[in-house]
């Protein structure tokens, strides 16, 4: 099967799950795709953890869940040793993080020790558990889903944790037609049990490649550059992006290239994938009165095109 009937294919499957929500789907796919994380902010009850259930299905990847709460540990996450008498020694058990997709519900309420146990993973690829350093499965895909703020009982994530995920996306409620076929429809669970996986692990990790290899001209690198710099000169943001956040913007723009049957990127691809991979990692000036991604659609106005 050619590339990018595979794709399309990937996208199809996930849309007859999550139904009127295509944008977030190829956002999900492309963050996915591009090595990175995954960060869902939104209200309970609008399909968070299906959309993650569903993409380790389609991708054929094996799942934990974790539920995070105030008294999690991080050795809940990470696993830990047991002394059996039988061996007379003490047993490795890992924990969820040993998947390759680990679903991370409602991570702002865990406490921060926790929170940074998760970190290490995310960003190291591997858990060091008493003293003792473990890789993680490749690929591995963290989907961290965060309830806004406001709720009781939660953490914010601190900034350098939310740099850690390529991408933030919210799903919204559905639109009236989906809803009407979300509730005349069959039950979501079964639905996923019918999901079969569409491609194999050296399939996924082709697709990987392939990301890397999309073309940036330096015209293009010119446009990253400039948005880069106008988020830099505090008219809009009180600090501005890394060259870390510039470089996962670019990688996020290859895999939309991608996803959208180019092997170079085009100025839309970075349009595209600016809000989500940018607005998470920025503090608007309050005088504008306008939230991060506020900002940042109105900073996509203000940079003229290559």
């Amino acid at each position: 099967m050619h590339t990018q009937q595979k794709l399309k294919a990937l996208q199809d499957q996930l849309n007859t799950v999550i139904a009127g929500k295509p944008a977030q789907i190829q956002d999900s796919l492309a963050c996915l795709l591009a090595g990175g994380h995954l960060l869902i902010e939104d209200v309970p009850g609008v399909g968070k953890t299906t959309l993650a259930h569903a993409l380790a299905r389609t991708l054929g990847l094996q799942f934990a869940r974790v539920q995070f709460t105030s008294d999690l540990m991080p050795s809940d996450l990470t696993g830990v040793s047991v002394y059996e008498r039988a061996r007379e020694d003490f047993v490795f058990h890992p924990g969820p993080v040993f998947a390759q997709v680990l679903l991370a519900d409602e991570i702002n309420r865990a406490s921060p020790k926790t929170q940074s146990a998760l970190l290490e993973a995310m960003e190291e690829r591997q858990v060091t558990v008493e003293g003792q350093t473990r890789p993680l499965p490749a690929p591995f895909f963290v989907i961290a889903t965060q309830n806004p703020h406001d709720q009781l009982g939660t953490y914010a994530l601190p900034e350098s944790q939310l740099d850690r995920f390529l991408m933030r996306i919210s799903l919204g409620y559905p639109e009236r037609e989906a809803e009407r076929a979300l509730l005349a429809g069959q039950d979501r669970r079964d639905l996923l049990e019918q999901l079969q996986p569409l491609l194999t692990l050296p399939e996924l990790q082709s697709l990987q490649q392939q990301v890397l290899a999309v073309h940036a001209a330096p015209s293009l690198l010119d446009y990253v550059q400039d948005l880069l710099a106008a988020t830099r000169n505090g008219r809009w943001f009180i600090q501005g992006l890394s060259p870390r956040a510039g470089l996962a913007l670019l990688r996020a723009a290859k895999a939309q290239a991608l996803l959208c049957g180019r092997d170079y990127v085009a100025p839309d691809d970075v349009q595209a994938v600016l809000p989500q991979t940018t607005a998470h990692r920025l503090v608007p000036v309050t005088e504008s009165g306008r939230g991060a991604l506020e900002q940042v659609r109105a900073l996509l106005e203000a940079v003229p095109l290559p």
